[in-house]
């Protein structure tokens, strides 16, 4: 094995390591942590084994097509993200062959496979990666009960996060930080800083017979049921370990931009060259160890003169995603508004119509429209641009609910992650952990400050390719004469903006003030039927207010 300079066993400690017998047999069961540099449970199961069985389980659910999304893909995923997994997992397998090894790919309900596997293989010991997701909680306690009830040792070590969230919330008794600088503050510095991590393998125990289990090799998205045409844009983006070492060395090559990076200046219009790492995917599916991430930084500050802090930092990002995990970790029903304690009760209105041109980049927006094409071609967008689109969904124009903009980012970015997706759209609705309201992204102006000869939207909307630039972001503000010489017609090639930003986000703005002070009246206890009133009286006052805003909405040239 060689060791890099990280972490201690302290930090896997969920379960004691003991000594085992040789020549017994190990399963280690692959979910995230796709990858074998800083691997604590491959690890440990490959230590006096004679035998080690690497499994991963195809769940037909996340992975197998279905005609009835409104994209291509799963019920519960985009296809831009089935093909990154599919990806990584292929470059697992690649892996672990080096190493006299091989991916064992299993299909059906993970938790009874598990268990089918364990009946079958008799094993001493099973190793997979802790996992603060509710999907998998709920899973891991069905598949433990039954290995500690057959005399299987489990081993689950905290490896996904550089902390362990559980002692973080211990540390603030019981409950979740709920600030970024108390969250710091609790912390301090995580137990991997200093110790060792192992990065590579001479070789693996080879596999044990498998018996009369169904393996598979790494199937194609094909074998799957999606088409060479599911998409005519794929995500540039490809998955596994060995493409997310080459992102990472190629980013802290440049030793200047890691130590200047601040965050709120990035340019979320660069897309040809991201104003990012683009390391999010990598590090959501675990094929870039985050505790190895963040000792290279370290490594890197180290060696300048001086550097950013977080929260804008590099490695002000890696700690957002912590305090995401421990919020989300110590936060009964973290992905609902409804029972969430941390939450504004906010009575957003139901309107399928508009969240479907939103979600179908047909607001009539450009700059919004852009970034919601990118993210359906793609899988992945600047995280200003994230900010822009749920803005506008939420608070900013629309006043449609958090979670129905959650749902479609859960679904089409190849990052999705669960504590971070559902905490950012919290935020970013002025739900919980950001109360400043009045502070809206403007779909015109704030794109138009970064890119303003619109080289972002002409490539995602080469429908407006042809648009000159003092229109680019207001094409409905083109003379009829200009719009037919770009071959846009406003309101038959092109959509109509939906609503009046100006006028609409005063009237978010007024919404979002009452909820604030019915919310502080109630203490936060706001109950379904205050809500109900709330949302009645909102409507009300929608439908006096509708006829002036239709007045001011902009005459079409």
């Amino acid at each position: 094995m060689r060791r890099f300079s990280v972490c201690s066993p302290s930090s896997y400690r969920l379960n004691p390591i003991t000594s085992m017998a040789t020549g017994s047999g190990s399963l280690i069961w692959f979910r995230k942590g796709l990858r074998i540099h800083d691997n604590p449970a491959l690890e440990y199961a490959s230590k006096g084994s004679e035998f080690l069985y690497p499994v991963f389980v195809i769940d037909p659910h996340y992975m197998e097509s279905d005609p009835s999304a409104f994209s291509p893909g799963s019920s519960r995923a985009g296809v831009n993200r089935i093909r990154f997994l599919l990806e990584s997992l292929k470059d697992l397998d690649s892996s672990l062959k080096k190493l006299g090894s091989r991916l064992l790919v299993l299909k059906g309900e993970p938790g009874e496979v598990m268990i089918r596997c364990l009946q079958e293989w008799k094993v001493k010991k099973l190793c997979f990666e802790y996992d603060t997701d509710p999907y998998y909680q709920a899973l891991d306690v069905k598949v433990k009960d039954y290995a500690s009830s057959s005399g299987v040792e489990v081993f689950s070590p905290v490896s996904h996060t550089l902390f362990n969230p559980s002692d973080i919330i211990a540390k603030n008794g019981g409950k979740p930080p709920l600030s970024y600088q108390s969250f710091l503050k609790i912390a301090g510095e995580p137990t991997c800083a200093k110790s060792e991590l192992v990065m590579s393998y001479s070789s693996l125990p080879p596999v044990g017979d498998y018996g009369s289990l169904g393996i598979l090799e790494v199937p194609t998205l094909e074998e799957l049921g999606y088409r060479d045409d599911e998409q005519a844009e794929w995500t540039p983006f490809r998955g596994g370990e060995s493409e997310a070492l080459k992102r990472l060395n190629k980013s802290i090559s440049d030793k200047a931009w890691v130590a200047n990076f601040e965050k709120p200046k990035g340019d979320p219009s660069a897309f040809l060259k991201p104003a990012t790492t683009v390391l999010s995917p990598y590090l959501k599916f675990g094929c870039l160890s985050s505790r190895y991430f963040y000792q290279c930084l370290q490594s890197i500050y180290k060696d300048v003169k001086k550097h950013t802090s977080p929260p804008v930092s590099l490695l002000g990002q890696l700690l957002w995603r912590e305090f995401f995990y421990t919020t989300a970790f110590g936060t009964p029903n973290f992905d609902k508004m409804k029972g969430n304690q941390i939450c504004k009760q906010i009575p957003w209105k139901e309107d399928h119509e508009m969240l479907s041109a939103w979600r179908d980049s047909k607001t009539g927006y450009p700059w919004i429209d852009a970034i919601m094409v990118q993210l359906r071609k793609w899988g992945w967008m600047h995280h200003l641009a994230r900010h822009c689109v749920a803005c506008f969904l939420t608070r900013g124009d629309l006043f449609i609910h958090w979670e129905q903009g959650r749902d479609v980012f859960e679904r089409l970015l190849i990052d999705s992650d669960w504590a971070i997706n559902n905490g950012n759209w919290m935020w970013l609705s002025c739900s919980s952990f950001f109360y400043q309201y009045n502070r809206i992204y403007s779909p015109i102006s704030f794109g138009k400050k970064y890119d303003p000869d619109g080289k972002y939207i002409k490539h995602f909307l080469p429908v407006l390719k042809d648009m000159p630039k003092q229109y680019i972001y207001e094409p409905w503000t083109a003379p009829l004469s200009v719009q037919t010489k770009a071959k846009c017609i406003v309101g038959k090639d092109y959509p109509k903006p939906m609503i009046l930003h100006d006028s609409a986000s005063k009237e978010c703005k007024r919404k979002m003030g009452e909820t604030y002070a019915l919310n502080k009246k109630m203490s936060g206890k706001v109950g379904d039927e205050d809500l109900r009133d709330l949302r009645r009286k909102l409507q009300q006052d929608d439908e006096q207010v509708e006829p002036k805003i239709r007045k001011q909405r902009p005459r079409l040239n």
